[in-house]
């Protein structure tokens, strides 16, 4: 019976560790290399630098470049995060610090629902209402505001339509709110209670132990949100593909309609008819795909040097 447990012991511990390796580094090589496989083409004839430096995107005379999706891809993420990180974290702190305890599970209920809710309801939310009202009061008023002013008026000109870079970082700002806020919340959870104790017991207030005890203490998991909100805001496509406009061209305001990898995808795959076209779709997932690492790779970076500033 002894040997039977032994022996059923080291198969788990196999079983567990070939899956660890193959979802670890087998699985994301071989993704690597069967899109490298299928973009050679394109790499072959565009290189790199011209490809990611060209906005030119011509199926009918086959010079493509990927600066436009590229670019638009980048800076819908970072709007997005800038919007969403500031208010995950606020709603985290509201419901493990602030908020009365018959409140906390409602608050976290409603939120999970949000994760729940597909990608396309809150594309098709934004295209028919959203759009709407960013067009006829949010975007003229920030125009109002912003264009007057020498530098940052540049970033709000042109004409609001609510199709735009706004827009759609709004929507995926909604969208991973709930993933973030999440992540942070059940970080905040781990605080151990002695900690908050004794700072409260030395007089600070609760802003106090906030700011200088539960926020330091889970700084990973923060970080750790935020990676995994990043990379949702990366590959999200139905939403993006509702809002965005789908116009290859680098975006020169907020208000202008742009696309996405994602959104070039998803959209021309079909339409792909030569090998290069179609090389050339493969090149652009293997971009995201890169993109994605790089920006893991310099999350894990920035999580490490915050750990040792906190400690």
């Amino acid at each position: 019976m002894r040997k039977l447990s032994h022996y059923l012991e080291i198969l788990i511990k196999y079983f567990l560790c070939f899956w660890a390796i193959f979802s670890g580094l087998i699985f994301p090589f071989i993704v690597f290399f069967l899109l490298f496989y299928e973009s050679r083409l394109a790499i072959k004839h565009f290189g790199i630098i011209k490809f990611i430096t060209s906005q030119t995107w011509d199926p009918v005379t086959e010079k493509f470049g990927g600066l436009a999706m590229i670019t638009g891809t980048i800076i819908s993420t970072f709007i997005a995060i800038l919007i969403a990180a500031p208010v995950s974290i606020g709603i985290a702190i509201f419901i493990t610090e602030l908020a009365p305890s018959w409140l906390k599970n409602v608050i976290s209920s409603a939120i999970e629902l949000l994760a729940a809710i597909p990608s396309i309801i809150y594309g098709m939310w934004g295209f028919f209402v959203l759009t709407n009202f960013m067009r006829n009061y949010i975007e003229p008023a920030l125009q109002f505001f912003f264009v007057p002013l020498p530098f940052i008026g540049k970033f709000f000109s042109g004409v609001p339509t609510g199709i735009d870079v706004l827009t759609t970082s709004l929507v995926l700002s909604i969208m991973i709110i709930p993933f973030m806020s999440s992540i942070v919340k059940d970080s905040f959870n781990l605080v151990p209670l002695v900690m908050k104790e004794s700072a409260y017991s030395l007089g600070a207030t609760k802003w106090e132990v906030i700011k200088d005890i539960v926020i330091p203490y889970t700084v990973s998991g923060i970080t750790g949100g935020l990676v995994l909100s990043t990379g949702r805001a990366l590959g999200e496509t139905m939403a993006v593909t509702f809002l965005a406009g789908n116009v290859t061209q680098v975006p020169t305001s907020l208000f202008s309609p742009f696309t996405t990898i994602t959104v070039a995808l998803a959209n021309q795959f079909t339409e792909a008819d030569t090998p290069l076209y179609l090389s050339s779709l493969f090149y652009l997932s293997l971009i995201l795909f890169v993109l994605s690492f790089i920006l893991l790779t310099f999350a894990k970076l920035l999580i490490l040097r915050l750990q040792k500033k906190w400690k």
